[in-house]
């Protein structure tokens, strides 16, 4: 892996602004429901068939 140098004038460094509570919580909540159906999708699907040789 070789190294990158950064050109004059540019700056690889990236910083976000801070969430607010709202973008917080909103994230939070999408996270959930995700993880929420996530779990139903794995408690209703089919086991698969197994092939027999």
């Amino acid at each position: 892996m070789s190294y990158i140098k950064e050109p004059k004038g540019v700056d690889f460094i990236i910083q976000s602004p801070p969430l607010t509570e709202k973008e917080k919580n909103e994230i939070s909540e999408f996270i959930a429901s995700r993880k929420a159906k996530k779990n139903s999708d794995v408690k209703t699907s089919k086991p698969k068939a197994v092939a027999r040789k």
